[in-house]
């Protein structure tokens, strides 16, 4: 009993000991020898390095990525040996395997009537088996909605990867009882949009979505107050570069419309205005300002802004404007 109680008692301390020298080994390899600045890791050459001096810290380092190299898409996807990586837009984050659809051996060779047969209903069952129950069903369903209309919309990879998160989240606190699919993952995406900085009206989703305007408003407001997503207000400086981008104005024109903003919401002249409106007035004003004016039509039809609320935007942020000396 002695003996065992001091064997423990021995591997203890070494294994704290060797805890020590770890936390201190860490402590100097994230700290620079020579002037104590941040260390980086060089995986081109393999060393870490001081981003102050360039002190070579430790070289030789592991290498985590392939052992081949490969020059073009053809080489890397016939030598890459893995799949693809995790991804919230698949119900299965894309941990299982399919079957394709190309009716080819290994070799390349067509496959015979019988195997075809044989390798259809492999397929069926392969994507039953993929789908278990009907909640995976309905995910299945609602993350390709998502990619289709993100798709549609032009939304950058992250944006419809954090609108899945969005619905999973719903799923799990089982706000989808009663309620469309197609409103929900409409209002996941553009909330998505919302938390991304990407300036999109909720009118832009109508249309790619297989529901009408007021649902969505309806399920957005009741996943942003179920999911507690704590989503800002828009601000009409996102809707300016969009705006200017699609009329072909110039740069000189898109700081006016920014400044003419600025001056707006100095002067609390944007309290009750809709964002879009107002970045849709200035990009207006400045184009005018400039002396490369666009037509009313054009703005209207690149904002989604009715031509009335264009001049009423217009000839307030023009009257705040000259009353700032900027004649």
């Amino acid at each position: 009993m002695t003996e065992s109680i001091y064997t423990h008692d021995s591997s203890h301390h070494r294994s704290t000991q060797d805890g020590n020298e770890e936390q201190r080994t860490d402590a100097i390899e994230t700290c620079c020898p020579e002037c104590g600045g941040r260390i980086i890791r060089d995986e081109s050459r393999a060393e870490r390095v001081c981003q102050a001096c360039g002190c070579v810290v430790a070289i030789d380092q592991i290498d985590h990525g392939p052992e081949w190299r490969a020059f073009t898409a053809e080489e890397t996807a016939h030598k890459r040996r893995v799949g693809a990586s995790m991804t919230p837009l698949l119900h299965d984050k894309g941990l299982s395997t399919w079957i394709g659809w190309d009716d080819t051996d290994a070799a390349g060779r067509s496959l015979s009537a019988r195997q075809r047969k044989r390798i259809h209903r492999l397929r069926t069952w392969d994507e039953r088996y993929r789908t278990k129950n009907s909640q995976e069903r309905n995910l299945k369903q609602a993350l390709g909605e998502i990619e289709r209309m993100a798709s549609a919309l032009g939304l950058p990879g992250p944006v419809p990867e954090t609108a899945s998160v969005i619905y999973r989240q719903a799923i799990e606190m089982e706000l989808l009882p009663g309620r469309s699919i197609e409103a929900m993952t409409t209002a996941s995406l553009y909330a998505a949009t919302r938390q991304a900085g990407i300036p999109r009206r909720l009118c832009e989703f109508t249309p790619v979505s297989r529901v009408d305007q007021i649902r969505i408003q309806r399920a957005y407001r009741y996943l942003t107050r179920e999911l507690e997503l704590g989503i800002a207000p828009i601000d009409p400086h996102d809707y300016v570069q969009r705006f200017v981008s699609t009329l072909d104005l110039g740069g000189e024109t898109e700081q006016i419309a920014h400044d003419l903003i600025e001056t707006a919401t100095t002067q609390n002249l944007h309290s009750g205005k809709s964002p879009a409106a107002l970045a849709a007035g200035a990009a207006y004003a400045a184009s005018r300002l400039t002396n490369d004016a666009r037509t009313q039509t054009a703005v209207s039809e690149c904002s989604g802004v009715s031509r009335v609320t264009i001049r009423e935007r217009y000839q307030e942020l023009i009257k705040v404007h000259d009353a700032n000396g900027n004649r």
